[in-house]
């Protein structure tokens, strides 16, 4: 919990620095802005000193009389009166010149003669009104920083109380835990949603750890299975062989074994490889038609064994941009496990058409159909629709996972459409060149 205590003080300090600056900007223009306000109004002040300052020193004779201006009253201004030749007319008792005193000068004419009219002030009212006001702000602002730094970090212990929860939480969650999910308060705001991804990702990883479960397990079992048939049968021929005859049916029965060890450790790596992202890519257009005719050819001798024939439908020439290797290993997969799982004498159909979707490619078979309970894992490694089925006659599970993978790394997807006793097509949708 260290981690979040540092990270409510790192908050509340960070909230406290910015609210100090911005209470200072603040207090600052608030004072600049009063002094400027109130020195105006000073200054307004002396200039309507000056402009009555002739009306009062006229006598009822109409003349003027400097002398006249009497500045007992302590809010009248103090002035001082010069001719133009800078001689002194006159000068109020209180006139002075300090550094507390505001001065105004103007020129006026009086009674015919230019003169200089010079009021002063005195502004220390304003001092002091300003004085309190930075007292008041230089008091305030620590005070107003203390009591926010102090609610920012109440807030911030508020806001990442979910943080401490998800995280004691988290520390719980092992590879054996991953079941485990985050505590969340609110799925709308931010902690939530971030307690939402963060179970979407353990839900991800738990899915990838089973599944590297019962890839092992599975993977295991099928590599046990030749291992004990190759002992079982060496220990028989040698217990039991008793000539080159013997022995050559022994060594032919290993090699079998050998051939499909070969076969599953020869998918594995794919698969693997395929996981890792190191099967390299090679797009270039390719000829669907003829791939299909090629693999046709290639399988022909299984299917002349079983009495099936292979029909390759096309409506014209089809390209599509893909590996042409990899797309080859899908199309032989799905012919295999067509003829494999088709009666002997039934008929195997290889279409390749092109569709507003793009040109694909599929494999129809005669033969018993999946029922719709399995067809959401047909592609899954290692699963068979019937678990009773020999490994001999149904391979190890392999062949539709990397017809998947191998459609998927074209840049294309796979789908199948099957009924019991049916059939089933299994179509491979790819993109135009």
């Amino acid at each position: 919990m260290t981690w979040s205590r540092s990270l409510k003080l790192r908050l509340s300090l960070w909230y406290a620095v910015t609210l100090a600056l911005v209470m200072a900007i603040y207090g600052s223009f608030v004072y600049v802005y009063l002094r400027h306000a109130l020195y105006a109004d000073l200054d307004y002040r002396l200039h309507e000193d000056i402009e009555t300052l002739p009306r009062v020193m006229r006598l009822p004779d109409g003349t003027v009389h400097w002398a006249a201006y009497e500045d007992g009253d302590q809010d009248a201004a103090a002035v001082e009166v010069l001719g133009a030749d800078g001689g002194l007319l006159y000068r109020s008792p209180r006139f002075r010149e300090a550094p507390d005193v505001r001065l105004r000068a103007e020129a006026a004419t009086v009674d015919g003669k230019k003169v200089l009219i010079r009021a002063a002030r005195s502004d220390a009212p304003i001092r002091a009104e300003l004085n309190e006001l930075l007292a008041v702000l230089l008091l305030g602002l620590p005070l107003g920083v203390g009591v926010a730094a102090g609610g920012g970090y109440l807030l911030a212990r508020r806001a990442l109380r979910p943080v401490g929860r998800m995280a004691e939480r988290a520390e719980t969650i092992t590879a054996d835990r991953l079941s485990e999910r985050l505590p969340v308060a609110n799925p709308s705001d931010e902690m939530g949603r971030l307690a939402t991804v963060f179970n979407a990702t353990l839900a991800r990883l738990e899915e990838s750890f089973e599944q590297l479960r019962r890839f092992t397990a599975d993977a295991s079992h099928e590599l046990r299975t030749p291992l004990a048939a190759l002992k079982a049968v060496g220990e028989v021929g040698l217990r039991e062989a008793s000539g080159p005859g013997a022995y050559r049916d022994v060594i032919g029965s290993m090699l079998e074994e050998v051939d499909r060890l070969a076969r599953l450790v020869d998918n594995l790596l794919t698969l693997s490889r395929a996981d890792a992202g190191r099967m390299p890519l090679d797009r270039e257009p390719v000829d669907l038609v003829g791939l299909a005719s090629e693999v046709r050819q290639l399988l022909s001798v299984l299917a002349d064994e079983k009495g099936q024939m292979i029909r390759v439908e096309e409506s014209g020439p089809c390209v599509a941009s893909a590996d042409r290797a990899i797309l080859r290993q899908a199309v032989v997969n799905l012919l295999d496990n067509a003829i494999r799982y088709s009666p002997e004498g039934s008929e195997i159909r290889i279409s390749v058409e092109r569709s507003r979707n793009g040109p694909s490619l599929g494999v129809t078979d005669e033969g018993p159909g999946i029922g719709p309970e399995h067809l959401p894992r047909i592609f899954d490694r290692f699963y068979r629709v019937d678990p009773a089925r020999t490994r001999d006659g149904g391979g190890a599970g392999l062949g539709l996972a990397i017809a998947r993978w191998a459609a998927q790394a074209c840049g294309g997807s796979i789908d199948v459409r099957s009924e019991v006793g049916r059939g089933s097509t299994f179509r491979i949708l790819l993109k135009e060149k």
